[in-house]
């Protein structure tokens, strides 16, 4: 899994001092709203997933020059991404000093309050759904489901091994099919 040729472009441009803020600006650009999607999924909220993904820039811009190009750079962000949100979501649970289901719950209501929200469509509850798994889970889930990331490249962004990602995955699916189910069963 070596870098893109493109991808390896725009590193160039990073270590060079004087091309090191535009070479950061299109790295920015080439992968922010997909990394944006990823902390949204995770953290429900536009102005939390904004400021996740500030964090995680500014993250980035420290540790881009230690990047050893030994995964995809994608992956790389994906995994700082993760973190991020993983770390945003535990600060959350300790600022507010309640339990993770009062934070999931907050979340959800979060969801509900969206101005976009339709409990009656089918995103929405699926968005419901995978809001009651658990934080690790909900990030495989995301990665696999909307990202497509093959189990290889998650392993490397989740420090987890394949077939424990595959079988939290299986597990987060029947979570979610089970969520969905009583969902209709409810309307």
């Amino acid at each position: 899994m070596a870098v893109s040729q493109e991808d390896n472009e725009l590193l160039s441009l990073y270590r060079q001092p004087e091309t090191k803020e535009k070479g950061f600006t299109l790295i920015m650009r080439k992968y922010q709203e997909r990394l944006y999607w990823h902390i949204r999924r995770l953290v429900i909220d536009h102005e939390d997933a904004n400021d996740v993904l500030q964090n995680m820039f500014i993250k980035v811009w420290k540790s881009l020059g230690n990047f050893r190009e030994d995964a995809r750079l994608y992956t790389w962000l994906y995994k700082i991404a993760t973190n991020e949100c993983l770390t945003f979501l535990e600060q959350q649970k300790r600022k507010a000093a309640i339990s993770l289901s009062d934070v999931e719950s907050g979340l959800s209501n979060k969801l509900q309050a969206d101005s976009h929200f339709d409990a009656g469509k089918i995103e929405w509850k699926l968005q419901k759904a995978i809001l009651s798994l658990p934080e690790k889970q909900r990030a495989v889930f995301s990665l696999r489901y909307y990202e497509e990331m093959p189990y290889e490249e998650m392993s490397h962004v989740l420090d987890t091994s394949e077939g424990a990602l595959k079988a939290s995955y299986h597990h987060a699916v029947k979570k979610v099919e089970e969520f969905m189910k009583n969902a209709d069963l409810n309307h």
